[in-house]
């Protein structure tokens, strides 16, 4: 019997105020965003407000919304009063003086203003980007996936609940510079303050995380592909370099559309936007600092030469149109749900381009990037993501996942329907499991359990003596019955292992190094005797 592996760790009451989800935040839907902010490069600062409209699911004295305790709350108006509010860590409980009562749509005004944390890191670390360009411009971005968005603009800071109309994002940076952020540029306006204002508006819904603003002296270059505006910001002088480097866009957008569906987010363009840390999805105006340079930095995660045939940054953050900001898990303790697809992604853009092959020696390239240090799944309700593994053990679970199907034919338009049923949804794992248990016929609950849940690979133990072969699952949770696929004297075989030995005669004349498990299609290890 193997158990379940559970990480011993402590969480907070702030923890549990940022990841929980309490009535203060349950009560209200989040409809829409509005923000009208002006940042000041050489204080580091912003001050500005926030116009959030909700809707009101059940009568409630108090909704949670949430800033970082080193901003500061200016005030909170409703209904042209100002509310008192409680501040507890990150969390800021406004009070209605009558409540609100029932349900209907509601509007406040939160003014708030502060210098936002820097990141030390970024995109590993949330928070803001304060560079100089080559010109000395400033070159400002921001980064707060896990961190979260209420670093740096008040919102309702949880995955479960995204602004269902979408938002605006006016920005004033220096006269001189540009401000791009998601969705469409609306306008700009010179507010004869040496400052400038750049309106840009989402029509889609939106992960808070997903929100930004990208200020630098930026040139824009504009192009257009199946119906899609692309649109690349990028420093100024480096518009040639853009223009040959992001050729891998259009055939990446066709091969992503063929097993995910159209592009989500059509509506709001495509756009990459040069950025001074290496990237992140922000959604339809996806960050990319790679340097113009193929691979990840110009290395191979891989460690095969094929990660080096396309900019793993482009590819990556695109992916996550589809596989995060199109699909969003509810807890961030299910973030495998975006990353582990999304590293699928780039081996599904390789076998586009290159086959399925090329495709299959990408992917288990990735197989030496596994730490096993921790369960893939978090702690739910604490703003905890599980381990790193979520990545490349996430991705070859998918892999594993195709080749447990065991035909393309129904395995790809099994992904599609995917990515189509949960379109601009948000799930959690369960739903992840119900999915691809029903669309397989299968109960694949003990697979997703074992690499998701433990840190232990299958090991499919082999024995042959005298003619007969020995084979079971060890190294697994109970009731784990994963299909397997051997090579036994040339031919292809399908074996059904379970934790119980089970035999099958192949011959007194067959040798152990005749017997070939389909490693390459499954993510487990292989003792033989």
């Amino acid at each position: 019997m193997l158990a379940v592996t559970v990480s011993a760790q402590t969480f907070s009451r702030k923890d549990s105020l940022q990841g929980g989800l309490r009535p203060e935040r349950t009560r209200y839907d989040v409809q829409r965003y509005d923000l009208n902010i002006r940042i000041n490069p050489e204080e580091r600062s912003i001050v500005g407000y926030n116009d959030i409209s909700f809707k009101a699911l059940a009568g409630t004295p108090t909704i949670q919304l949430d800033l970082f305790e080193n901003m500061r709350v200016d005030s909170i108006v409703y209904d042209n009063k100002k509310l008192p509010y409680r501040r507890e860590f990150n969390a800021v409980f406004v009070f209605f003086a009558d409540g609100i009562q029932g349900t209907g749509l509601h509007k406040l005004r939160f003014y708030y203003s502060g210098k936002p944390l820097v990141a030390r890191n970024a995109p590993w670390d949330g928070g803001f980007v304060f560079k100089k360009d080559k010109n000395n411009k400033d070159w400002i971005g921001v980064a707060v996936q896990g961190t979260g968005a209420s670093l740096w603009f008040p919102c309702k800071d949880s995955q479960s609940d995204e602004p269902d109309l979408g938002a605006t994002i006016k920005v004033a940076v220096p006269n001189g510079l540009m401000n791009v952020s998601n969705g469409r540029l609306l306008g700009s306006e010179d507010l004869k303050d040496g400052y400038t204002r750049w309106d840009w508006e989402v029509k889609n819904p939106i992960n808070n995380y997903d929100i930004t603003v990208n200020i630098a002296d930026y040139a824009h270059l504009h192009d257009t592909h199946d119906g899609i505006d692309l649109d690349y910001y990028v420093l100024r002088g480096n518009e040639a370099k853009a223009e040959t480097h992001f050729g891998d866009v259009k055939p990446m957008l066709d091969c992503f559309k063929s097993k995910f569906g159209k592009y989500p987010f059509a509506d709001d363009s495509y756009k990459l936007v040069e950025t001074a840390y290496l990237g992140m999805e922000h959604q339809s105006a996806i960050a990319y600092g790679n340097r113009y340079l193929k691979g990840y930095m110009g290395t191979d995660l891989s460690r095969t030469g094929i990660g080096l045939r396309f900019d793993y940054i482009i590819i990556h953050e695109s992916g996550h149109e589809w596989f995060g900001n199109s699909i969003t898990s509810e807890d961030i303790a299910d973030m495998w749900i975006h990353e582990g697809f999304t590293m699928y992604s780039e081996a599904v853009f390789v076998e586009c381009l290159y086959g399925y092959e090329a495709a299959m020696t990408y992917i288990n390239g990735m197989r030496g990037n596994i730490g096993n240090d921790k369960p893939i799944i978090g702690h739910y309700g604490v703003n905890n993501e599980g381990s790193g593994d979520m990545y490349y053990k996430g991705a070859l679970l998918v892999n594993t996942l195709r080749h447990i199907v065991g035909d393309d034919s129904k395995w790809w338009p099994m992904l599609l329907k995917f990515s189509e049923t949960y379109r601009h949804k948000i799930i959690s794992n369960e739903t992840v499991i119900k999915f691809f248990n029903k669309e397989s016929s299968q109960d694949l609950t003990p697979v997703f359990d074992q690499y998701l849940k433990t840190t232990k690979i299958p090991v499919l133990k082999l024995t042959l003596k005298k003619g007969k072969l020995d084979y079971q699952w060890q190294n697994a949770l109970d009731g784990f019955n994963m299909p397997m696929d051997v090579i036994i004297a040339g031919k292809a075989v399908r074996l059904y292992p379970t934790a119980t030995p089970q035999s099958m005669d192949v011959g007194k004349k067959l040798k152990l190094s005749e017997i070939s498990p389909e490693t390459g299609k499954f993510l487990i290890d292989v003792v033989k005797s």
